[in-house]
């Protein structure tokens, strides 16, 4: 890095941002433990309610369709009043989303669980809108999309966190009945082990509730740049008029939609690939995945690193033939051969999400705050091809459902060539 680069990494119009920097990039961190915390809830209720993969996939089908429909919503709020509030009114619905898992516990309603997860991931899609382009903004726009991988770089973190939680509190309190001896249990015996089982994971996430609800009086009480726009009118047609012009823009929007698609596959079926193909219990199963969010951290880490002395668009192409490699040999593979490549995979992945993301909002000035939440409304992807991954699994084998991560890295590399015609 040029000292004129380094200078211009963490400073904007010759004031640090280094205090913001930190307070914001804290709130990747907790978005972590979310995300991570419910990709393990599709194995929890699979043997908590007896359910296959299609119905469990319903939980990513809430949690990513929250993201939707928060994301538009969220980019307006931020643009009418400041990064502030979107921060504060973001960890409010994420906090009241982890205390609406207990009228859910109390009811035993896996209808009622999927609201708390959507009410929690709306809170999480507004702080993602949010933080993402703050980041962005926070220095020089040549270093942009390396300051974001490196704040990115600390959401993995929050993963580690959310499968540890899970591993230890959820998956560890699942009862090892399976669906065959459950139906032989009478009602009063099935309520009762049931019963204990969703009080492990109500209770694991009000205890990250409050842990945020600190966080949230903190935010209220610290003085934060607000960095909201002089022009508060929002011009809404206009700016997208512009964006859909732009088409690294609207392609990144649609290499985001399947990159997200392709990772919340992966890891929402990779305790169960590992259970089937190990033949091992969920929590030992939650130790390969906890392995692979590990990889992916250390990744992200050197991949920013990388970018000093490689352009970005050239590690995306080859991160995106490397995920390709690694899947194909999942789908085919079998045994340790078959975890190792899985774990290759996240290996992979850590570069996308931040790099796409920087790709599709470079120059966009105050037109990425609205785009930024096109870029978030793409996690639908996670969403929708979730459960196309889990009929694919039900009716052909879990293995072959990964065919479907496989195709999304393919539109990866194809938007990676064209952002390295772009010049990226």
């Amino acid at each position: 890095m040029s000292q004129s680069s380094a200078s211009s990494f963490l400073k904007l119009n010759g004031k640090s941002m280094l205090v913001p920097f930190i307070l914001v990039t804290s709130l990747f961190f907790f978005w972590g433990i979310a995300n991570n915390m419910t990709d393990t809830l599709l194995a929890a209720f699979k043997r908590i309610m007896s359910m296959n993969d299609v119905q469990t996939s319903l939980i990513q089908l809430s949690f990513y369709g929250s993201y939707f429909c928060f994301a538009l919503p969220a980019a307006l709020f931020i643009k009418r009043f400041s990064y502030k509030s979107g921060v504060l009114l973001g960890l409010a619905l994420y906090t009241a989303g982890t205390m609406l898992f207990y009228p859910a516990s109390q009811a035993a309603s896996y209808t009622y669980y999927l609201i708390a997860i959507y009410v929690l991931a709306g809170g999480c899609s507004i702080l993602e809108t949010t933080a993402n382009p703050y980041i962005l903004s926070m220095g020089s726009p040549e270093t942009a999309t390396r300051r974001l991988n490196l704040a990115q770089a600390f959401n993995p973190f929050g993963s580690i966190t959310g499968i540890l939680l899970s591993q230890y509190f959820i998956l560890g309190a699942l009862n090892r009945a399976g669906a065959e001896e459950r139906e032989l249990m009478s009602d009063a015996q099935l309520a009762a082990i049931q019963g204990s089982e969703l009080n492990a994971v109500t209770f694991t996430y009000m205890g990250v509730g409050f842990v945020l609800l600190v966080i949230l009086m903190f935010m209220v009480f610290t003085k934060m740049p607000n960095n909201s726009d002089g022009d508060k009118s929002l011009r809404v047609g206009a700016t997208f008029k512009r964006l859909f012009k732009n088409k690294l823009y609207t392609w990144g929007v649609v290499a985001q939609f399947f990159y997200v698609g392709a990772q919340i596959g992966v890891w929402s079926f990779t305790i169960r690939i590992v259970m089937n193909t190990l033949g091992c219990t969920e929590q030992s199963a939650a130790s390969i995945y906890l392995t692979s969010i590990i990889c992916f951290s250390i990744s992200r880490f050197i991949f920013t690193w990388l970018m000093r002395y490689v352009k970005a668009s050239r590690l995306l192409i080859v991160a995106s033939l490397g995920a390709m490699a690694c899947t194909v040999c999942v789908v085919f593979g079998s045994g340790m051969a078959l975890v190792v490549f899985l774990i290759g995979i996240s290996v992979f992945m850590s570069l996308m999400f931040p790099t796409i993301y920087g790709f599709a909002l470079d120059g966009l000035g105050e037109d990425a705050k609205i785009g930024a939440s096109g870029l978030i409304m793409a996690i639908l992807g996670g969403a929708l091809l979730t459960p196309l991954q889990g009929a694919v699994s039900d009716k052909f084998g879990i293995n072959l459902a990964f065919i479907v991560p496989l195709l999304c890295f393919v539109v990866v590399f194809v938007y990676a060539r064209m952002a390295k015609r772009a010049g990226q």
